[in-house]
């Protein structure tokens, strides 16, 4: 298990762009062109176009400040570096905030494959595009602040499914074929095969049913669910807060600081 960071003053750092070697561009770009070789096809419009929209290029690790210039004009987001994986409380007043922790170390040339901590790819490349999103952008920020209100354990794993299905393992029906858009998906290849393939159960979005659906992180996953419009994700971030004010999601464990690491936000092994 990951070791989670719940200090502020020590959480967020300077990228130093500069302090990246040849080596590692060169990472950067094989994962790059390994990925949108699939997604051209399997990724969704949103991520396509968002990939554009904030400068992302196969030639060189992302600068931040250039990312969040671009970004910054369309919706407000910021990716802004952290020195490791968060708190999940922390993580969620981030995103509430409109700012998304990205990891700024990338992996070495023999880890491309696998990768038990996440990255600067899976951060960047997998995510930000979607932040460029004005509709996605809302409803991320809508459920960090949600989020960030959770105080029992089975408030935090309902809103944690929520984040799984949606933000990482999402799928969106686009000219009536399903395409990714959830992370885990953007950033693996078997991942994405998987959701696209017939051994996984897409199903139609519903609250309802991904509060009742549990996952396994490490596993290739057998039921996702597909969205119409990303209107419906905004749309179930504010029930979710209906629901958590009026107590539905309390469950029957006691109040209590929340210490669960949620492998959704990154935690989880990642093979690419």
């Amino acid at each position: 298990m990951i070791e989670a960071i719940t200090n502020e003053a020590t959480a967020f750092i300077e990228q130093r762009w500069e302090d990246y070697t040849a080596e590692q561009h060169a990472v950067w770009k094989i994962l790059f062109n390994r990925r949108m070789g699939q997604l051209k096809e399997a990724g969704s419009k949103v991520f396509c176009e968002g990939i554009e929209r904030i400068g992302l290029s196969e030639n060189h690790v992302p600068n931040l400040e250039d990312v969040n210039r671009r970004l910054e004009a369309l919706t407000g987001w910021r990716a802004v570096p952290v020195s490791g994986f968060l708190d999940a409380k922390l993580f969620f007043k981030c995103l509430a905030q409109r700012r998304f922790p990205t990891t700024v170390i990338i992996r070495r040339m023999d880890q491309l494959d696998y990768l038990p901590e996440p990255d600067i790819f899976h951060d960047v490349f997998g995510h930000v595009p979607l932040h460029s999103d004005p509709v996605f952008a809302d409803f991320l920020q809508q459920f960090g602040a949600v989020a960030a209100s959770a105080e029992t354990e089975n408030e935090v794993k309902m809103l944690t499914r929520l984040f799984w299905f949606t933000v990482e393992f999402g799928l969106i029906e686009e000219e009536g074929k399903p395409k990714a858009y959830g992370s885990g998906l953007i950033s693996s290849a078997a991942d994405c095969a998987n959701a696209l393939g017939p051994k996984c159960e897409r199903r139609p979005f519903s609250l309802d049913a991904i509060f009742a659906q549990d996952f396994e992180v490490s596993d290739l996953q057998n039921v996702l669910f597909v969205v119409k419009s990303f209107d419906e994700l905004f749309a179930a971030a504010e029930q979710a807060k209906k629901m958590l004010l009026a107590g539905e999601l309390r469950g029957n464990s006691s109040n209590q600081a929340v210490k669960m690491v949620m492998g959704c936000c990154g935690g989880h092994e990642h093979k690419h």
